[in-house]
């Protein structure tokens, strides 16, 4: 565990984004993995099938990722206030609240799974594939929400070194069991499936083991765990806005697949191929982000006012700096990185792919921007406009799949992350510029006083 209010700001945030972001990396490799392995030995139409399912299960699982960097910011405002008791209290208000969430996506996904994908025009070809695999995903929703509650609890006191660890290892447990269930027990895509769901699990158990013996201050006893609705409810009040705007901006992405399926098969697998490189190559920008919640958060409950304002904007300048020399690179490199999917011989896809680095790797310094603003405000409680936020990226992407798609075809899909980046970062600003005078009037007050 380590504190993050005291010592010179932007190299504490670059050092513990390090982790974080190796960390982030493998856990974006599960689904590029996912995709690579499957596009690999099963073909073309099981890729397509893995990357049609990807704006649904983002619907759910980002919920609880967001859900859960919401619950971790209470826990981590009372670490850096030291109140030990309000950090036990934290860490069993959201046990419940991922617990419950947890059951009820669990049963009403796996019901509804079919009757989603075909409401979502999946092409028919492809279409029992998808359900297979995205089925398996959502067996697996509590192992996914207890392993991104506990990391973001084990990050929200500082420690973003051991989550990596235990990524790594369920990473390579991932690539191991993916090969074994479809190489050779046959499974297919919902071997890959398991596979995902198993590794999974085995990092929510790593982390539960590593809290229980190395962070008494995540050591919660019986008392702590019974049911306190008001705790309950101070936490949902933090954490359903961010978890709601993840959800939001799903929605504009499922709108999105709806059009997408619509243009055939190999527009689904270019897509679903540049998408898994993209989410790798975005991880430092969101990556940064991440930490700029524990930051924020720790800093406010210490009431180290300076430490954010200067934190914020060193961030800023880093991440965009960081995002804008990976997105030229993926754009020289992106021939190759497409044909680690599909091999050379898909020249139509990848073409297609090609076009799509073009709109989106251009913008990553956007995108950086908006990382950095959206969790600095996440992490000083400001949740509502996040989430306003959220609705004009649902609607920049609906217009780029409703409209864009309509008239200009792939190139049109491939715009839509740059608009919703633009329509979000466009409502972020003004908060963020009001947030800063506020902190700076708080600083200016503590300095006189």
């Amino acid at each position: 565990m380590s504190s993050l209010t005291k010592g010179n700001p932007i190299k504490q945030i670059f050092f513990f984004t390090i982790p974080l972001l190796i960390g982030n990396i493998f856990q974006q490799l599960y689904n590029f993995m996912d995709a690579l392995i499957v596009g690999r030995t099963i073909g073309k139409d099981a890729l397509a099938a893995v990357g049609a399912t990807g704006s649904v299960s983002f619907l759910i699982l980002g919920f609880a990722e967001g859900l859960t960097a919401g619950l971790s910011v209470l826990t981590a405002q009372a670490y850096g206030a030291r109140d030990d008791q309000g950090v036990r209290k934290s860490f069993a208000a959201s046990i419940w609240v991922c617990g419950l969430m947890a059951l009820v996506f669990t049963i009403v996904t796996v019901v509804l799974t079919r009757p989603i994908l075909v409401l979502m025009q999946t092409p028919p070809d492809i279409l029992n594939d998808a359900v297979s695999f995205l089925r398996v995903i959502f067996y697996g929703i509590l192992a996914s929400m207890a392993f991104n509650l506990l990391s973001n609890m084990m990050r929200a006191l500082g420690d973003s070194r051991t989550p990596l660890i235990f990524l790594i290892i369920a990473t390579l447990i991932n690539i191991v069991l993916e090969f074994l269930f479809i190489l050779l027990f046959h499974w297919g895509v919902s071997g890959a499936a398991w596979a995902t769901v198993i590794a999974q699990a085995v990092s929510a158990v790593m982390c539960a083991i590593h809290i229980k013996l190395r962070m008494p201050l995540l050591n919660v006893s019986k008392s702590n765990l019974r049911f306190d609705w008001s705790q309950v409810k101070r936490h949902l009040i933090i954490s359903l806005p961010t978890g709601f705007s993840m959800s939001i901006i799903a929605i504009g992405t499922i709108i999105l697949q709806v059009m997408l399926n619509t243009l055939g098969t190999n527009a689904v697998a270019a897509y679903s191929a540049a998408g898994r490189i993209d989410q790798l190559a975005t991880m430092p920008a969101s990556s940064f982000g991440v930490t700029m919640a524990t930051y924020a958060a720790q800093n406010l409950g210490a009431k180290e006012y300076g430490r954010i304002r200067r934190g914020v904007h060193q961030t800023l300048l880093l991440n965009v700096g960081i995002s804008a020399v990976l997105g030229a690179l993926i754009i020289i490199f992106s021939k190759p990185l497409i044909n680690l999917f599909l091999g050379p011989n898909q020249p139509v896809v990848t073409a297609l792919a090609q076009t799509y680095f073009h709109y989106n790797a251009s913008m990553y310094w956007l995108l950086a921007i908006l990382y950095t603003i959206r969790n600095l405000l996440q992490g000083l409680g400001q949740t509502l406009i996040p989430t306003i936020a959220g609705f004009f990226e649902l609607a920049m992407r609906s217009f780029a799949g409703i409209v864009l798609v309509a008239h200009l075809g792939f190139a049109g899909a491939s715009m839509a992350n740059p608009l919703a980046w633009m329509g979000s970062v466009f409502v972020l600003l003004g908060m963020y510029i009001r947030t800063m005078r506020r902190i700076r009037q708080k600083e200016e007050n503590q300095i006189e006083t």
